[in-house]
């Protein structure tokens, strides 16, 4: 009875093992950037080029009245997964990216001596109908919820909704952007007085001029609703305008 049992669970062992391995097979993808097969998301091998655009330091404080955390810098590797993740629908990728960013902004939170006065929340950037409809998905969305994951705080994806299709900000001035934005958000009112209990975190996946987060940080302070940041990725430069 004695080798019979040992039998069985050797056997079952073994039948266990080639489960896991025949499931390691179908769960694992291309890796974006290079095509191996991986079943982390991204590589290893690209995860170290990404970590090469890490910001030593995320926070910007520059920006009167409104904190920014970012977890890198646009460019090389960082740009092409972040374009990968837009453009090529891929939402998956938020995955990594949300909760690297999770990462630094526990970093920052934890480096306050201040708790804060009020529960805090994670709001997305919101997207127009017309460009959620065309991209399938809400890229700001997608890295609040996958934060969500690492720092356990809630995300309201709807406290926020643009009500203006504008053009795109990449093209224009930080002058064109602060007036293409100035009447694009408004405060979902079934969520007003719900964020009006709360301290907010705004989330989106570029910070460059900041006008976008600015514009949107207004609309809800307007409102009643305190603002304490914006969480990114990346971090641009913006080139050639004033």
């Amino acid at each position: 009875m004695g080798i019979e049992l040992g039998r069985r669970r050797a056997w079952q062992r073994n039948t266990q093992a080639i489960t896991q391995s025949l499931l390691g097979l179908f769960l694992t993808q291309p890796c974006p950037l290079c095509d191996r097969t991986t079943p982390q998301g991204i590589c290893p091998t690209c995860q170290r080029q990404v970590r090469q655009s890490q910001l030593d330091t995320p926070l910007d404080a520059s920006h009167s009245g409104l904190t920014v955390l970012s977890w890198g810098r646009y460019e090389d590797t960082l740009r092409q997964l972040i374009r990968q993740f837009k453009y090529s629908g891929q939402p998956e990728l938020a995955t990594w990216l949300g909760i690297e960013m999770g990462k630094t902004w526990q970093h920052y939170q934890q480096s306050q001596r201040r708790p804060a006065p009020r529960p805090l929340v994670l709001v997305p950037i919101p997207l127009h109908a017309s460009k959620l409809q065309q991209r399938g998905f809400n890229q700001a969305e997608q890295l609040a919820l996958a934060m969500e994951r690492q720092v356990q705080v809630p995300v309201m994806g709807a406290g926020l909704v643009r009500v203006q299709a504008t053009q795109a900000q990449h093209s224009l001035s930080r002058s064109e952007r602060q007036a293409n934005l100035a009447q694009a958000f408004q405060v979902n009112p079934s969520h007003l007085l719900a964020l009006r209990q709360t301290t907010v975190w705004l989330v989106d996946d570029i910070f460059t001029t900041g006008a976008t987060a600015h514009a949107a940080a207004h609309v809800l302070r307007r409102s009643g609703i305190s603002v304490a940041g914006l969480c990114t990725v990346a971090r641009a430069e913006l080139q050639g305008h004033p």
